[in-house]
């Protein structure tokens, strides 16, 4: 009987892969909490880039958080994530035009390319919120490309939410590890190849 829950337990901690859209995601559920994410190809400045998407189907309210994520390199030492008031006043600050657009445009192609990432409470709604503001026309693509990261956001049981986490990695390629998340009262980790190659 031990032997069946444990089997049971495990069968239910599984990581699944799939590919959506050109990019490979990797999603895993536990305790009711669905945390799925693929890295996406394009650098902005220094960041190494991941799309999540957390679904909470718990009877709990959880917050999520950029800090949540870790990466843990193959080759040892951990990269956390960025927070994202960082990540928004680096772009804002440094970012150009063209890093703008490119970022958007690949996190609406994705988002809106992926059927299995619907949410209720993410980009769409924080983009919308962030435009419906009177502003000059030249801040809306900074406000625009600060509502593409993940800020703390409290879902509650049923909600879901998704966002851009960044990794400062010197403009270098994310090599092997394991991507480690700490959300919903668990602990997810998903191994990985790193960040695919792109051709140039």
């Amino acid at each position: 009987m031990l032997l069946g829950l444990a089997v049971s337990t495990l069968l239910q901690a599984q990581v699944i892969d799939f590919e959506s859209n050109g990019l490979h995601y990797k999603t895993l559920t536990k305790g009711g909490v669905t945390v799925m994410f693929a890295y996406l190809p394009p650098h902005v400045r220094d960041y190494s880039i991941i799309q999540v998407s957390i679904s909470n189907g718990s009877p709990v309210s959880w917050t999520v958080k950029p800090e949540d994520f870790t990466y843990r390199r193959q080759e040892g030492g951990d990269l956390p994530a960025t927070p994202a008031i960082s990540v928004v006043n680096s772009l804002l600050a440094k970012a150009s035009r063209h890093d703008v657009i490119k970022l958007v445009t690949t996190y609406e192609n994705q988002l809106y390319g992926n059927i299995k990432m619907q949410t209720s409470n993410g980009y769409e709604r924080r983009r919308e919120d962030a435009l419906a503001v009177g502003m000059p026309l030249r801040f809306k693509a900074g406000a625009a490309a600060a509502a593409i990261a993940l800020v703390s956001t409290k879902i509650n049981s049923g909600e879901s939410t998704d966002g851009a986490v960044f990794f400062s990695n010197n403009g270098r390629s994310i090599g092997p590890g394991t991507m480690v998340v700490h959300t919903g009262g668990e602990v997810f980790e998903f191994p990985t190849e790193g960040e695919p190659i792109i051709a140039k």
